[in-house]
């Protein structure tokens, strides 16, 4: 049984024929237990009113009597004291009824047979044609005495009935076969697609094609396997571009810093020229060492959560601080800066929020316009606080609002350096609000300015 198709026709129809046994056995029980008194008792009426009949009607023939009386459907089972006996309808499978029994009938008792039939065998009493499976009465008959056993006549009650029966569960276990096979084929099939699916996508083939539209568990399955599908290709494509990003971030200040020292030997290097080549070699490095520090950073928040070290502090003079050591690139762009920052406490990591703040703060200057504005608002509700940087800036189209959170991606597409950045600080903003329970959201129209908000539980 490798296939689950096998297994599923296997199982059922282990399940068919368990049950049909369970059933036979409980319902075994059920006669031996209920049905059998029942027939015991209609039947023992039936033979006394046989034998009532006969003694009240002496002028009768007995043995028409009987025979008539067995061709309704009836076995009969005539002796008398003289050990003189005659059997009326369908034979007896087996003549086993002893000697004592029919001299007890004889003397007067009434023999329960069917009543006392053997409980051993697994076939009911009421299907055992034997002589001892009888109704014994005494029968008093033109002055003679008789000992009369008798019983229903299964096989002619039911000689139609059972091979109509019989027909109808061979049918019934062929057609329950049959259409087994073809209900497991239907409900396997999507598994063996999906099965094929996931080798599919193991080889890096992410354009996978499965039927989502039915609406029970296997369609919920597939199409919960081609969001997984989709979201796995987005996660390469981001992994590509993570790479490609990554090795232009690292290739580029490397190939300015090897260019300018190879210039640094040139001994007719004028000493102007010479301290703004090293000028720009440490800028290259400061940048870097910026870009290394954020990727360990965010290396340190995806892996480990421990990283984040909570505790009490005011979030309101946090920012206020900020906002003093940035007050000179401030001043120098002619930004004017508002704010409403209360005191308040929130239970978070001071220095991964600061660098929240740090990065909102720097873009929020680092793309505003000569003397433009920009506002910060500190404000308090039930349960978290809302931190909002507004700037007068160049703005972010529908398309970059929805990637301005992705690693490594920045607004200026043709990574124009005019703007200084590695594209991860609002990836990092991001990540650490995350970690703290709270989400940040971009309001952003082009050449308008950009709003970030961040909420933050007071207690995470």
């Amino acid at each position: 049984m490798k296939t689950l198709y096998v297994k599923f026709i296997v199982v059922t129809v282990s399940i068919m024929l368990l049950s049909s046994v369970l059933a036979f056995i409980l319902s075994n029980t059920y006669y031996q237990q209920k049905l059998k008194p029942y027939n015991d008792e209609k039947n023992t009426t039936i033979a006394l009113e046989v034998a009532a009949f006969a003694e009240s009607h002496p002028s009768i023939n007995l043995e028409e009597y009987l025979e008539n009386l067995s061709t309704v459907g009836y076995q009969l089972y005539l002796v008398n004291s003289a050990g003189s006996e005659t059997y009326f309808g369908a034979p007896f499978r087996e003549q086993n009824v002893a000697d004592p029994v029919v001299k007890q009938v004889l003397d007067g008792e009434v023999y329960h047979g069917i009543l006392h039939f053997p409980q051993e065998t697994f076939v009911t009493g009421f299907f055992a044609n034997e002589l001892k499976n009888t109704i014994g009465v005494p029968l008093t008959h033109d002055d003679k005495q008789y000992a009369l056993f008798l019983r229903p006549n299964i096989d002619l009650l039911f000689n139609e009935m059972h091979h109509l029966f019989a027909w109808l569960l061979a049918l019934t276990i062929a057609f329950s076969i049959v259409l087994v096979m073809f209900s497991t084929k239907y409900l396997v099939q999507p598994i063996t697609k999906l099965t094929s699916a996931t080798k599919q996508l193991a080889n890096g083939q992410f354009n996978v094609d499965l039927d989502v539209t039915r609406q029970d568990e296997l369609g919920k399955l597939s199409h919960s396997f081609l969001t997984m599908a989709r979201k796995l290709e987005q996660t390469e494509d981001t992994r590509k571009e993570f790479i490609s990003n990554i090795s232009h971030d690292i290739q580029s200040p490397l190939s300015n810093i090897k260019g300018y020292t190879n210039l640094l030997e040139n001994e007719e290097v004028l000493p102007a020229e010479r301290k703004r080549y090293v000028s720009i070699i440490n800028d290259e490095i400061a940048r870097l060492s910026t870009l290394t520090k954020q990727l360990l950073l965010l290396a340190s928040l995806d892996q480990n959560e421990e990283i984040v070290k909570k505790k009490p502090f005011n979030v309101g003079v946090q920012i206020k601080e900020l906002v003093r050591t940035y007050q000179w690139q401030i001043g120098e762009k002619g930004i004017m800066l508002s704010f409403s920052l209360p005191d308040v406490v929130i239970t978070g990591d001071p220095s991964l929020l600061n660098t929240v703040w740090d990065n909102l703060l720097s873009n929020a200057i680092k793309y505003n316009r000569e003397h433009g504005r920009i506002d910060i608002t500190l404000e308090e509700r039930e349960q978290s606080v809302v931190v909002t940087f507004a700037d007068s800036g160049i703005g972010l189209s529908a398309q970059e609002q929805e990637r301005i959170f992705d690693r490594f991606y920045r607004v200026d597409s043709a990574r124009s350096r005019t703007v200084e950045g590695t594209g991860l600080g609002l990836s990092i903003v991001r990540t650490i609000v995350h970690l703290h329970g709270g989400e940040v959201q971009v309001k952003s129209t082009e050449n308008e300015g950009t709003t970030f908000v961040v909420e933050l539980p007071v207690q995470s």
